[in-house]
């Protein structure tokens, strides 16, 4: 069986419950969702600063276990208001450039410490 590392990195937020920012099997990455969260501040101040942070935020942790945005497989976005999806698909460009992993986009009632656009995304590692 193979071993389960498990990936942090200071350059993004501590979780806020009780699991890791990411775990690593054999060469796939798997970050858990990450807010718009400032590591050390807290919340970043509207929609596209908390989608800028919280990408920021899945990079490092992709970096950190050995990754990019480039080797991502597949994310799932959770957003508050879907009025906001041309905003989300603009910024999402930005980081992603002309790769385009598999994606979900899912409207949700809440997200953790008030956040308005949560990411979780699968990756290779290596």
């Amino acid at each position: 069986m193979t071993a389960i590392s498990i990936i942090h990195t200071d350059k993004a937020p501590a979780a806020v419950g009780p699991y890791s920012q990411a775990t690593r099997s054999g060469d796939m990455l798997f970050v858990s969702g990450q807010l718009g969260i400032v590591p050390g501040q807290g919340l970043a101040e509207g929609f596209k600063a908390q989608t800028r942070q919280a990408l920021d935020n899945l990079k490092a942790i992709l970096e950190a276990g050995g990754s990019s945005l480039s080797k991502v497989l597949t994310v799932d976005v959770f957003i508050l208001d879907m009025g906001r999806f041309a905003d989300l698909n603009a910024i999402y460009a930005e980081y992603f450039g002309d790769h385009k992993p598999a994606r979900a986009a899912i409207q949700v009632a809440g997200l953790p410490l008030g956040g308005l656009v949560e990411f979780k995304c699968m990756a290779v590692s290596g």
